[in-house]
């Protein structure tokens, strides 16, 4: 599973639309004044809700600009902070964005998001100590929370503290039966290990899980062809790289927690000429222009 950055799930526009509306000024404030204050705080919100709605679908360059907008029209709001820091999180604008997010947990210290978001700032530098503490007092808020269990994980995993990192993978799944990503990542440990049995095992759940999961689907080809299944595992392996061709790219393996031993074999699947056909023919049905509809009659 990929380093796993909790962006839309902290944007969702539902929370931006049940934000409270502004309070009235005091009774002294002039009438115009108190106006002028409400309309712009409001006129952030909207923007707030604009800015989450295009982050959805991905339009991050449109929805930054109305979130820093946002930001300086509702200054006071903690929601308005955290999307703002969650989409300089995207735009890997560390410092802005742990800046904007250290605004929101000033503004509203109980909300366990905004830890797990400056834990992704954390781990995306590559700082997995200060992460796995800013993971860890998010969980004190919000201690079932499966995808701050599974990003502890991760920060355990990459500071090689494994029997740690299986530990929180396996609270995420107790917390989410379906929470697939826990138990592909456990999958990756047991292979470095050399238990390929029991990494087998979980990419084979993951998979019954989640059937369009490409990465356990790659994983499990893999262990199976190597192990010397090799029919399925190349039928296995055909499946995934249809399903996401970015799999076939080992940097990218890696830049997913995929360790030297199934790396290693992994190269050597990708190498098979029946995957490399496979691949082949996957670059080609996404580089091939759409053909144009005919005019009905």
């Amino acid at each position: 599973m990929p380093k796993h950055v909790r962006l839309i799930s902290l944007l969702m526009v539902c929370s931006l639309w049940s934000m409270p509306k502004a309070a009235n000024a005091q009774a002294l404030i002039p009438h115009t004044l108190q106006l002028d204050a409400t309309k712009l705080e409001k006129q952030g919100l909207s923007l707030a809700q604009e800015a989450a709605q295009l982050a959805q679908f991905q339009q991050v360059d449109l929805a930054l600009p109305r979130a820093r907008l946002a930001s300086q029209l509702a200054p006071g709001n903690d929601k308005v902070w955290l999307l703002l820091g969650g989409l300089q999180l995207q735009t890997k604008e560390f410092d802005g964005a742990i800046a904007s997010l250290k605004k929101a947990q000033s503004l509203n210290p109980k909300n366990g998001d905004i830890l797990f978001a400056l834990g992704s700032a954390n781990f995306q530098q590559k700082n997995y100590q200060a992460a796995v503490v800013n993971y860890q007092d998010g969980l004190k808020l919000k201690p079932n929370d499966p995808e701050g269990l599974f990003d502890l994980g991760n920060a355990y995993y990459l500071m090689g503290r494994l029997p740690d990192a299986i530990a929180q993978y396996d609270k995420a799944v107790s917390q989410d039966k379906k929470f697939w990503p826990a138990l592909n990542n456990i999958g990756l440990i047991n292979y470095e290990q050399g238990n390929i049995p029991e990494a087998i095992k979980r990419w084979q759940s993951a998979v019954t899980l989640d059937k369009q999961a490409a990465e356990p689907l790659l994983a499990l080809a893999v262990a199976l062809y190597t192990k010397g299944d090799r029919q399925q595992g190349l039928t296995l392996g055909e499946a995934a790289l249809r399903i996401d061709s970015r799999y076939a790219n080992l940097n990218f393996l890696k830049e997913n927690l995929w360790g030297d031993r199934l790396l290693s074999d992994t190269k050597k699947f990708l190498e098979l000429p029946r995957i490399q056909a496979a691949i082949q023919q996957r670059e080609n049905s996404s580089s091939a222009p759409t053909p144009r509809q005919q005019p009905t009659q």
